[in-house]
C-alpha cells in the first residue's frame, strides 16, 4: 500500500528509504528503470514528485500519479508542490530532502538539476547530504531522449501510440462519471460523461479508440475528448461509449485509457447521421482497423 506524505509531513519509516529523484509526472520508461535499480536496495521506495510544476499542464493528476507509483511497487510518494521549493538554492534542497524523508540512498537520471535555478548537480547532492547517489544514464527512443516534454509533444498531435510506447502503458484519466443531458442515449449510444481533470495535460480534441476499467472489469470503447458541435455544446466533456455495458455508471470512478485516435470532431447533420459514424467507429475498434 503506497505511504503518500504531504510536503508538510516527514517519512515515517524509521528504516528510512531509496529515494528516487526528478520531477515524477507518473511514470516513463526511462523512470521504471530506476525504479528497478532502488528495488536491489531491499529498502522501501519513496518517490519525489513535483506538483504545479514550471512546465504548466501535468500529465497525471495526484490520484493517478498514486495509482502508477503503487502499482510500480513504490512505498512512499513524497508531493513537493513547486511553489514551495523553486526559490531554494541547491544546498538547501538537498538539506531538506535528508531532513525530511531520511534516505539511505538517492536514485536519479543523469539529467537531474535541482534548486534555484537548476544548479543542484548528483555530484552536488552527494557532497552536500553524504548519501550515497546512484545515477542511471537517460532512456532514448528512435534518438530522442523520453521525457515528459516528448510525450505531452506527442499527445498534443494526436499520437497517442508514441506517447504510450514512451510511457510504457497508455495515457489515461481518472474520473467520476456525472450526469449529463443524455442525448447520447437517444440515438443508441449512452456516453459515460466526465470533466476532464483541471491542469491535466490536453491531448488533441478527437475522438480516439479506448479501453475502459469500473468495478475491475474492462470494456472497449470510444472516447470523445472535446466539445460536442452536432448538439451546439462547447463545454469540454470527455464522452465515453462502453462496448458490451449495460447499466448504470452515474456516480462511478472510470479508469480510460486513450489508445489510438480515430478521427476529428465534426459537426453532423442531425442525430442520425451522427449514429452512422459512431457505428462505424466502433466497428474499427471491435476489428481492430
Amino acid at each position: 500500500m503506497l505511504n503518500t506524505v504531504r510536503f508538510t509531513n516527514n517519512c515515517i519509516d524509521e528504516n528510512g528509504c531509496v529515494l528516487l529523484l526528478g520531477g515524477f509526472d507518473g511514470l516513463h520508461v526511462g523512470h521504471k528503470k530506476l525504479v528497478a535499480c532502488a528495488k536491489e536496495y531491499g529498502l522501501p521506495i519513496g518517490v519525489m514528485s513535483i506538483i504545479g510544476g514550471k512546465d504548466g499542464e501535468s500529465l497525471f493528476t495526484q490520484t493517478e500519479r498514486e495509482r502508477i507509483f503503487q502499482n510500480a511497487g513504490a512505498d512512499f510518494a513524497f508531493f513537493l508542490p513547486f511553489a514551495n521549493i523553486c526559490d531554494l538554492s541547491a544546498e538547501n534542497f538537498a538539506t531538506l530532502l535528508v531532513q525530511k524523508y531520511a534516505p539511505k540512498a538517492f536514485v536519479c537520471g543523469d539529467d537531474f538539476r535541482f534548486g534555484k535555478g537548476a544548479m543542484g548537480t548528483p555530484i552536488l547532492l552527494k557532497r552536500a547530504t553524504h548519501v550515497p547517489v546512484e545515477v542511471q544514464p537517460l532512456v532514448e527512443m528512435y534518438g530522442e531522449k523520453v521525457s515528459a516534454r516528448a510525450i505531452k509533444k506527442w499527445l498534443a498531435s494526436g499520437e497517442t501510440e508514441l506517447a504510450s510506447e514512451r510511457l510504457g502503458r497508455e495515457f489515461f484519466l481518472i474520473g467520476k462519471v456525472e450526469k449529463d443531458r443524455q442525448i447520447g442515449r437517444t440515438i443508441g449510444f449512452p456516453t459515460a460523461n466526465i470533466r476532464y481533470p483541471q491542469g491535466k495535460f490536453p491531448l488533441k480534441t478527437g475522438v480516439y479508440e479506448s479501453y475502459v476499467v469500473v468495478d475491475g472489469k474492462a470494456y472497449k470503447g470510444i472516447t470523445n475528448y472535446g466539445a460536442r458541435p452536432t448538439f451546439e455544446n462547447a463545454q469540454v466533456w470527455t464522452e465515453t461509449y462502453l462496448d458490451g455495458f449495460d447499466g448504470d455508471l452515474y456516480g462511478k470512478e472510470l479508469t480510460v485509457y486513450f489508445r489510438r485516435y480515430l478521427r476529428d470532431i465534426r459537426k453532423f447533420e442531425n442525430g442520425a447521421a451522427l449514429k452512422k459514424q459512431l457505428q462505424e467507429d466502433i466497428r474499427r475498434v471491435r476489428e481492430n482497423d
